[in-house]
């Protein structure tokens, strides 16, 4: 896959959207685990807004955070990059059962499970 670069706006767009796939992906994992927002900001010593805050898919949304919220949960974040699916086929994530109970976000751009 050759390097291309990207415009600005693009990329921005790009991080924005991987922020939502992380945002939907942790909320997700909460749910499979039958954790609310308050429970999640409670294990990791921070407050409920915050919570909402990362769960909002904020562009700024940190690997940190990520991180903070999967060891909260005993849980681990794995990040892959992927091929982009074929043009007309379209990049919209859908999120989906693994076969181990986890659940996780697929795109063609970066799939994440926690």
């Amino acid at each position: 896959m050759p390097f291309t670069a990207r415009g600005e706006s693009e990329t921005d767009a790009a991080a924005a959207r991987l922020a939502r796939q992380a945002a939907t992906a942790l909320a997700g994992e909460l749910a499979a685990r039958g954790l609310s927002r308050s429970d999640l900001a409670k294990l990791m010593g921070i407050s409920a807004g915050r919570v909402s805050q990362i769960l909002s898919g904020d562009a700024n949304l940190t690997v940190r955070s990520l991180a903070s919220a999967a060891a909260a949960m005993g849980a681990c974040v794995e990040i892959r990059f992927t091929e982009p699916p074929p043009a007309g086929q379209g990049g919209a994530p859908s999120l989906r059962a693994d076969g181990d109970g986890s659940s996780s976000l697929r795109s063609g751009v970066v799939p994440s499970r926690f």
